[in-house]
């Protein structure tokens, strides 16, 4: 198996592409400067030294050089050892509800939004991934991919954080949007557990939720409904206004989790409901559910050989290559030329 283990530098090819550019036009404005002083044929007889080839293959020795040590600074590698390992390791798609209703603040919850607990328990959750993969949709009115499926938590922490409320405009809440989208993000391995980890205080504009529970599950998937908020409800904060939003009668706009709607979701998905009351306790209750779905077992390559060292040798060539080759003719090798005629 051949890999980078540093392909970030490989974007510094893209060096390698604007200097050939660069050295097309100058080409270019060279032949119309020459053509200036008359013929080029009959210019090129009062430079007999002068070479139209030797420029351009010092040129592209140095391109072929520089192009080689870009590519040994990304370190190739070829994998030569591997090894079996028995993963537990299952596909996990969470899909996180972004509606302005994420934005209240529960009794008894401090100063802590049901956004801010769902990301809360969502940290903790990546936390407790060791082989799995994780990806991330955000919802409301729409559903879009925040993070690809990937087996780089650093990354899904990092995109964790930047979810607001605010990144989705058209406001609501689509479920069924949030299913289907999470469930084009697995991979088409197969023997593998594929969960959808759904968080969201139950609240369903578009309909067609239950249907598109039932669909995901028919496909292999599990569903599993984190519920946050509280039955009682708590009043939406108003980002614009610093108030709270109101409704057309001039009544502040109550949200309350709905935990019917939950229960019936996380049935019709083959999963389970969980209650975000305690974060933590909560998200024991996830890890222990889904450590009844299917584990897949992989062989992966634990071991690799550095190539650097064979590029780094064929940069070499090509500079001392272009070092050796004189930008003109050489007068020395044209006498001798000439002598061996006359003889």
């Amino acid at each position: 198996m051949f890999r980078f283990q540093d392909p970030q530098y490989l974007y510094l090819l893209i060096v390698v592409v604007l200097l050939a550019a660069l050295r097309f036009l100058t080409y270019r404005n060279q032949k119309k400067r020459i053509a200036k002083f008359g013929q080029p044929d009959l210019v090129m007889q009062l430079m007999p030294l002068f070479s139209r080839w030797r420029p351009a293959v010092k040129f592209w020795l140095l391109e072929g050089a520089l192009a080689l040590i870009i590519v040994m600074l990304a370190r190739p590698q070829f994998g030569k050892g591997t090894t079996e390992t028995h993963r537990s390791g299952i596909e996990t798609i969470i899909a996180i509800d972004v509606s302005n209703s994420m934005r209240a603040v529960d009794p008894g919850e401090g100063d802590m939004s049901r956004m801010d607990k769902a990301k809360m328990i969502v940290s903790k959750l990546i936390d407790q991934l060791s082989d799995d993969k994780v990806g991330i949709v955000v919802f409301a009115g729409d559903a879009f991919i925040q993070l690809p499926i990937t087996a780089d938590f650093v990354s899904a922490k990092m995109f964790l954080q930047s979810i607001e409320p605010a990144m989705v405009r058209n406001q609501g809440t689509d479920i069924a949007a949030a299913l289907r989208t999470a469930n084009l993000c697995f991979t088409q391995q197969e023997n593998v557990g594929k969960a959808i980890i759904l968080i969201t205080d139950g609240e369903d504009h578009e309909g067609e939720a239950i249907d598109a529970a039932q669909e995901v599950h028919e496909q292999g998937r599990n569903v599993y409904v984190l519920g946050i908020g509280s039955g009682r409800g708590a009043p939406v904060p108003d980002p614009d206004t610093g108030s709270y939003m109101i409704d057309n009668t001039g009544q502040t706009v109550m949200s309350a989790l709905n935990e019917q709607m939950c229960n019936q979701l996380a049935q019709a998905g083959g999963g389970a409901y969980i209650h975000v009351d305690n974060a933590t306790t909560a998200q024991r209750q996830l890890h222990e559910a889904l450590d009844g779905l299917q584990h897949s077992d992989q062989t992966v390559y634990s071991e690799y050989d550095e190539q650097f060292q064979a590029v780094g040798i064929l940069a070499l060539l090509l500079l001392v290559a272009e070092v050796c080759l004189l930008d003109r003719r050489n007068p020395t090798l044209k006498k001798l030329k000439l002598f061996k005629r006359r003889k």
